[in-house]
């Protein structure tokens, strides 16, 4: 299996995106993996950290995306890898929640989305999203949504 980091999607994952399917809440695994030092692509100079920039679009997507009826899930640190091999591990992993392809899609497509992306792009090295539905699990049970 080859694993490619991306920052922003291929034009084809996002047409796949807005594709007509299921409209049921889905469940997005966002490995991530952040630069040293943040990159800002308006060349501003900055002190952050990568993880530090992504935390400032992290809290301000939350806000967005509960909005919309979705909001993060779970949030944690990646310390070790116990099975299987890749070349270099991810950061951290969250799980946001969306209640549907298009509330993704309107999100970010927003305004509010466009104006705060800047702290994601400095921030991260790269990225995987892999979209999971049908969620099963005690912590949704504790949180009433199972």
């Amino acid at each position: 299996m080859e694993v490619n980091n991306q920052i922003h999607p291929s034009e084809q994952q996002m047409k796949a995106l807005i594709a007509p399917g299921h409209d049921k809440p889905i469940y997005m695994v966002n490995l991530l993996k952040f630069r040293d030092k943040a990159e800002y692509p308006d060349g501003r100079e900055t002190d952050l950290t990568g993880a530090r920039a992504f935390s400032i679009y992290g809290e301000a997507v939350a806000r967005i995306l509960m909005g919309l009826g979705g909001g993060p899930m779970f949030s944690a640190n990646v310390e070790g890898l116990w099975l299987g091999e890749v070349e270099e591990l991810w950061d951290a992993i969250v799980i946001a929640m969306y209640p549907n392809r298009k509330a993704m899609y309107d999100m970010l497509a927003s305004p509010e989305y466009q104006e705060i992306a800047i702290h994601r792009t400095a921030g991260l090295a790269g990225q995987l999203n892999i979209e999971t539905t049908n969620p099963v699990g005690l912590w949704l049970i504790q949180q009433g949504s199972s």
